[in-house]
């Protein structure tokens, strides 16, 4: 038997006493201070990397935090206003300039006055298109509804004499030119079938004011076409085709 307790005290002694457990225990209390130190100091590092320097200053600073000075000068001097005030109207753009609506109405209306070529090579649509409209609107006036034939013998009549100024100038000319110089010169065509809303011209009196107002549009359109497109001396050559197409619109006016 007392082999058996001297066994058993050897089997249970240990080197381990109170005073390793306080020692392991100031162990780990160590560590985790070093790891909370560590991960307070790398809190910090990430807290100052997003965070501006200003903000971690102390509250005594007194100053202005993000507030740049402005310069009242920098947009008048901008280019964007600069390039907004330098812009055209809008009309403009979109092709309507009434100056040259009105310089080329009164270069129709006088067939002695010298055609500005620089104006008049544009390819306005604007007065055209009016002046068809309002041809129309007055043979309507007068009983004819003939909306369809001035439309189509305009589009055929521009697209013969631009083939015809094209073979005859050595510059050519675009469509749009052609048409609007003949839309102009449909003005005094208008003259005429506003004539005959108040009046037969189905008489001598009507034939001669027909034959004069042909004669008035070919004058005008020839005239507009040598000084657009550089033709001296060929004036009476352009003028007869646009006799001929003047002349159609002539005979729907007054038959």
């Amino acid at each position: 038997m007392s082999n058996l307790g001297q066994f058993d005290s050897d089997f249970y002694q240990s080197n381990y006493t109170i005073d390793n457990q306080d020692q392991s225990s100031e162990d780990s209390n160590a560590y985790g201070n070093l790891y909370g130190s560590r991960q307070q100091q790398a809190s910090e590092q990430l807290q100052a990397a997003f965070v501006p320097q200003e903000m971690l200053m102390s509250s005594g600073y007194e100053g202005q935090f993000f507030q740049p000075a402005s310069n009242p000068d920098y947009y008048s001097q901008s280019s964007y206003i600069d390039s907004f005030d330098e812009e055209p109207p809008l009309l403009e753009e979109l092709g309507i300039n009434f100056n040259h609506i009105w310089q080329k109405t009164l270069t129709v209306l006088n067939p002695l006055k010298p055609a500005d070529g620089s104006i008049m090579n544009e390819t306005d649509l604007t007065g055209p298109i009016l002046f068809c409209v309002t041809l129309g609107a007055t043979l309507l006036l007068a009983g004819k509804v003939q909306f369809g034939y001035v439309y189509g013998m305009s589009a055929i009549g521009c697209l013969g004499i631009h083939t015809l100024l094209n073979l005859m100038s050595s510059s050519g000319a675009s469509y749009g030119c052609v048409a609007s110089v003949l839309g102009y010169c449909l003005l005094p065509m208008v003259i005429l079938s506003s004539c005959a809303i108040f009046f037969s011209l189905q008489g001598t009196f009507g034939t001669v004011l027909a034959l004069v107002i042909v004669g008035w549009c070919s004058l005008s359109a020839s005239k507009i076409f040598i000084s657009a497109l550089n033709m001296e001396g060929q004036q009476l050559l352009i003028a007869y085709p646009c006799a001929l197409l003047y002349g159609l619109f002539a005979l729907l006016t007054v038959f």
